[in-house]
């Protein structure tokens, strides 16, 4: 008779009992055989609620050949009567594959929080027989086992949610809490304390290892326990329990991170297990020379906490042997570099120095190849290389700039400050859960699915995506995100061609910036994301290459050249604007802060990068009084000082790019802050010496803010034809285009004639706006007059060769209640007052065309504005009277 059975590892936990439990469920033709060995807990569990369970101890199995053997919450298993090498065994776990597997045996699982979360999705998924009370109780017990109560890094939702499946089956917290927290035995208790009090520390590659020892002949409880308390308390990144039993020590290793595997050090001493989870029995060694051999494995087998992948600049730049010394001091001139890799045929030979390419102009050696004054020899490290390493590689080699390869390939390059940087920076918190659940929240489901998939794509094509500046400046602000731009370490172009390729929508390039706009089609969002929803979604994202700039002097625009995300963030105004996040999967959500961005985001500080970025781009004076302004921060100390000495330069800007900064000021909620913020730091005064924020215009800003902008209508087909509009921008006809006109009127207003022509001209103003704005001096000597005027008609005469957004800048300035009825009455009612009588009616009087015509269509206006004729007979008969008075 052949048969089938669910086995598990011995020293079995709860994770592993459920998951007896759980495939059973699966697998009816098959017996859950319970291990020899089951943890203190697990025993206790199954002496009170064992009789409702289907699990058999190995001498209960029925007598036969066993022809398949359904392994879980193991990969490595003890042997059972009956066990062939040809029967089939089928691996359920929930770590990674430790080892190619014999032929007839299949793995599937993949990281997760708990085996049992795997079997509980497909019981879920198949609609299996309700589970009983205490089922569903082991259940999830083996998940918050194995999950630290849902509270271990290796949790994932899909954990979470089969948890609170378990729940709504009946699950018991009330049991899971006694269970979980099962006190200590005595016997444990005294072993505990020891092992507490024989415990060593020490730091190895940048993790926290601790191993405790002690001697504990005759114990008969499972150590495991003890080692995941110890754990809890010491929080290492790794913990290694050594217990001299009778006549063996065992060995329980636990491991916090993927860069210490704890059962490659389990295999050295004969035992097995997973990267976070191993142990072993060792015999015939003694306790003292067990732990002195540990000691010295370890450093084989802990990866560096930091490797040369997280501070190495990619995207490297190399010179070429046939390059002359002039090439490379241009290009150091221009990106700010202190040396360069020379590579011949994809093949380090030296690098190039700063101090030697120096060294060779002085003695005008401008056009000799760069191989005559590089240091020779090949100099590299990898990416995944230790920080110890590269310290080692760069006093050996004397390199301060040292090329990283992959393979053959040179990925990127690591310099000294590099390094200097790295151990000058106290760790930071960990953060990453934190901005993940961030991205969450500020992300609808369809965009952050499609910012991974972008994600996906760049890692196949082995670039790098970021959010970057003032995306990740709102997001951990709590400020809605509008725009969603990705900073691309590689060529963005390409990656934009390959997504639309792939999944839909079209690309605008622009190559001289390296910046691409993914146009998103509704196919986009259904690859993606399944059915559109009904909430917006956005009509494109740029992507963008990782970029440096330099300037040819000061104001001037700058130059591009492509780079790496640290080169990128260097190039940015405010430390604020320096943040990024890795959106690559294996780093996703990881916050990069290299200039103190986020301390300063706590502290309300808007400080400036470098000390020539107001030189370099004055028009960055307007940009961070509008930051200060919408954050409600303040300037610090240095970048005020900084301010106050690149002043003079903003006369040499162009009058285009002083437009567009206070475009965006009036473009804010309160525009008023930013400029009267420009007042105080002198700028105003170079825009033009008349112009001046203070409490008038604050005052009339607002009235835009509160009693005009949230009338303005959206589109030109809402200009409503009606005698009388519901909000006073319907009432003028105002577009969101005009607004930015107004704020600029208003800043103008009290401006002579001369000083109107010398403003627009310095911003160079469009023309239309240009003419508007020429209309207001008069403007302002036509309401004085405005204020006399008795009747509609001469109201009108007034007001007709104004256009309605100059007269709605009017109403805004107007503080007299009489002046704004009036300027509303014309702009509603008597502006579309129209006469019954035409002139073809005119001609078929007998009257000639020309300026009679004019004369009497006017006089007949006059007369409906006034009341005095209502009807078409009473125009006619006026027409007649007037002929006849005239002759």
């Amino acid at each position: 008779m052949s048969v089938e059975v669910i086995m598990t590892h011995e020293n079995a936990d709860f994770d592993a009992i459920a998951s007896l439990l759980g495939a059973s469920k699966l697998f009816p033709a098959a017996t859950p055989v319970l291990p020899r060995r089951i943890n203190r807990n697990g025993r206790t569990f199954l002496a009170l609620y064992g009789a409702e369970l289907p699990f058999v101890e190995p001498g209960e199995l029925s007598r036969g050949r066993i022809r398949r053997v359904v392994l879980v919450d193991a990969q490595s298993m003890t042997t059972l009567k009956g066990m062939g090498r040809d029967m089939k065994v089928d691996i359920i776990d929930h770590h990674e594959r430790a080892r190619d597997l014999p032929a007839h045996w299949t793995y599937y699982g993949e990281p997760i929080g708990a085996t049992t979360t795997l079997l509980v999705e497909a019981i879920s998924a198949r609609f299996l027989k309700k589970l009983t009370s205490s089922e569903a109780t082991l259940l999830l017990l083996g998940i918050h086992e194995d999950t630290g109560s849902l509270s271990y890094e290796t949790t994932t939702a899909r954990d979470v949610r089969a948890a609170a499946w378990l729940m709504e089956q009946g699950a018991s917290l009330t049991v899971v809490n006694e269970f979980i927290h099962h006190p200590l035995a005595p016997e444990q208790r005294e072993l505990y304390e020891r092992l507490l009090e024989q415990s060593e520390t020490h730091e190895i590659e940048g993790h926290t290892v601790v191993i405790a020892w002690a001697e504990a002949p005759g114990f008969s409880e499972e150590i495991s326990t003890l080692a995941h308390k110890l754990r809890e308390l010491l929080e290492p990144s790794a913990l290694f329990v050594l217990v001299a039993l009778d006549k063996r020590i065992q060995l329980v290793a636990r491991s916090t991170t993927d860069d210490i595997d704890v059962s490659t050090v389990a295999a050295r001493f004969g035992g097995g297990g997973h990267k976070h989870a191993a142990a072993a029995l060792i015999r015939a060694r003694s306790l003292q020379g067990v732990r002195e051999e540990l000691w010295r494995t370890l450093p084989e087998v802990v990866r560096p906490s930091v490797t040369v992948a997280q501070v190495m600049s990619r995207g490297v730049q190399v010179l070429s042997p046939q390059d002359t010394v002039a090439d490379a001091y241009e290009r150091m001139r221009r990106t700010g570099h202190e040396g360069y890799p020379v590579v011949a045929r994809g093949n380090v030979i030296g690098l190039l120095t700063r101090r030697a390419v120096d060294r060779a102009l002085q003695f005008a050696m401008a056009e000799v190849p760069v191989t005559q004054v590089m240091e020779a020899g090949k100099v590299t490290v990898s990416s995944t290389d230790s920080l110890a390493h590269l310290q080692r590689t760069m006093i050996e080699s004397g390199w301060g700039q040292v090329p990283v390869v992959e393979g053959e390939r040179i990925v990127g390059v690591v310099t000294r400050t590099d390094l200097i940087t790295q151990w000058g920076t106290p760790p930071a918190p960990p953060r990453r859960h934190e901005v993940i659940a961030l991205l969450e929240r500020s992300l609808s489901a369809p965009v952050l699915a499609l910012v991974r998939r972008v994600s996906q794509q760049a890692r196949e094509m082995g670039c790098m995506p970021y959010f970057v500046g003032g995306l990740v400046r709102d997001l951990l602000l709590g400020q809605p995100i509008v725009d969603v731009d990705l900073v691309i370490e590689g060529d963005s172009i390409a990656l934009a061609r390959s997504l639309a390729a792939e999944l839909g929508g079209r690309v605008r390039m622009h190559k001289r910036f390296g910046t691409a706009k993914w146009l998103l089609s509704p196919r986009v969002w259904r690859e993606v994301a399944g059915d559109a929803p009904a909430a917006p979604l956005p009509a494109s994202i740029d992507l963008v290459t990782a970029r440096t700039e330099f300037y040819t002097h000061p104001t001037a625009l700058p130059q591009v050249e492509r780079s790496s995300i640290t080169q990128d963030l260097h190039r940015r105004d405010f430390t604020i604007n320096t943040l990024a996040i890795r959106l690559d999967p294996e780093h996703w959500g990881e916050l990069l802060d290299f200039y103190g961005g986020e301390a300063d985001l706590q502290d309300g500080v808007v400080r400036v990068l470098h000390s020539l970025s107001f030189v370099d781009d004055p028009t960055r004076i307007l940009r961070a009084a509008r930051l200060e302004s919408r954050l409600r921060f303040h300037l610090d100390e240095r970048s005020a000082g900084l301010i106050a000495d690149a002043l003079p330069l903003l006369k040499r800007v162009s009058g285009d790019r002083i437009r567009h900064e206070l475009e965006l000021i009036f473009d804010e909620p309160e525009p008023e802050r930013g400029l009267c913020r420009l007042e105080e730091l002198g700028v105003l005064a170079y825009v033009h010496p008349s112009l001046h924020c203070d409490k008038w215009l604050r005052s009339r800003y607002r009235v835009i803010r509160e009693e005009l902008r949230p009338g303005i209508v959206q589109a030109e087909a809402w200009r409503s034809e009606a005698p009388r509009a519901e909000a006073q921008g319907e009432t003028w006809g105002l577009i969101p285009e005009d607004v930015s006109f107004l704020h600029l009127a208003l800043l103008a207003y009290r401006l002579g004639g001369q000083e109107v022509e010398e403003l627009s001209s310095r911003l160079k103003v469009k023309r239309d706006d240009t003419e508007d704005l020429r209309l207001l001096p008069a403007l302002k000597d036509v309401l004085a007059q405005l204020g006399k005027a008795r009747r509609p008609s001469a109201v009108y005469r007034l007001l007709k060769p104004y256009p309605a957004r100059v007269l709605a800048v009017a109403w805004i300035a107007a503080d007299n209640k009489r002046l704004r009825e009036r300027l509303e009455r014309y702009q509603s009612e008597w502006r579309r007052v129209e006469t019954a009588l035409t002139g073809d009616d005119l001609r078929a009087m007998g009257l000639k065309p020309g300026p009679l015509f004019r004369e009497l269509l006017g006089a007949l206006r006059e007369a409906r504005l006034d009341g005095r004729v209502r009807t078409r007979e009473e125009e006619v008969g006026m027409v007649e009277r007037m002929v006849r008075r005239e002759g």
